[in-house]
């Protein structure tokens, strides 16, 4: 078992799945819960630009982005996307741990980024899982990431551990009717 810190005191509550709303660029962008999306997620992740992967993902390649995508959108993960005329300009999702923790990732198209999108789709992403009883999420950073590791503060979630290479974070949920602290 990891002995993983979060903190004491429960951020949100945040906004719920779905969202409509007019990004920074003047785009009309809609984040609602991932169901039926995967063609639409493949697309999106075929197009990625390599220079904005983390960590080794989005993996690289239409096969290896199936066989990523059929370990995202199951039973124990909570998936959101925000999408602009038809197509996925952003999809963020968690994936739990084993542990009763869940383990973030987020990914805005390089096409629409420095919009407010990631901010929106984070948001949306805790709300949702928050609303369905998770309390604990945490993720890993690239320590030289500066703009990802602004977007998880301005959300509350704070540093846990020591850094290396990579930052650990952690967030816990308010429950969408508890008092925040």
């Amino acid at each position: 078992m990891t002995d993983r810190g979060y903190p004491d005191t429960p951020a949100g509550p945040f906004p719920e799945p779905p969202i409509d709303w007019t990004d920074e660029a003047g785009r009309d962008i809609a984040i609602r819960v991932c169901q039926g999306d995967r063609e639409s997620l493949i697309e999106m992740y075929t197009d990625f630009d390599p220079a904005e992967r983390a960590q080794g993902i989005p993996p690289v390649g239409e096969s290896a982005i199936r066989d990523w995508l059929d370990h995202l959108l199951c039973a124990d993960c909570y998936n959101v996307v925000a999408t602009h005329d038809g197509g996925v300009a952003g999809h963020a999702t968690l994936v739990g741990d084993g542990e009763g923790g869940y383990e973030l990732a987020i990914f805005v198209h390089q096409g629409y980024q420095d919009a407010g999108i990631g901010t929106k789709l984070l948001e949306a992403l805790l709300g949702h899982a928050a609303a369905d009883g998770v309390e604990r999420v945490w993720l890993t950073v690239e320590r030289w990431n500066k703009p990802a590791t602004y977007l998880y503060q301005k959300v509350g979630f704070e540093s846990t551990g020591a850094e290396d290479f990579e930052r650990e974070m952690s967030i816990r949920l308010a429950q969408p009717d508890a008092p925040t602290g």
